[in-house]
């Protein structure tokens, strides 16, 4: 999942928001940060490499506020 999950955009993905994610044609992202939680998000409008464009800030937003990247270094 983390590196195929969202097609060719997987690498910018993965680098942007550390969780792996799967998407789908229909507008729909699952996405998981291990330990933490997991989320859905869907909503049709898909970006060139066929993935959700709300979903995908959705859920980058939701990660980023909760500290769901787990690749990120914490401060002591």
């Amino acid at each position: 999942m983390a590196t195929a999950g969202l097609y060719d955009d997987s690498g910018k993905w993965l680098y942007k928001t550390g969780l792996p994610a799967k998407s789908g044609v229909g507008g729909g992202i699952i996405a998981v940060s291990p330990g933490k939680f997991g989320i859905a998000v869907i909503s049709p409008p898909l970006d060139a490499a066929g993935n959700s464009i709300r979903a995908q800030k959705a859920i980058a937003d939701i990660s980023n506020t909760l500290g769901g990247n787990h690749y990120v270094v914490q401060p002591w």
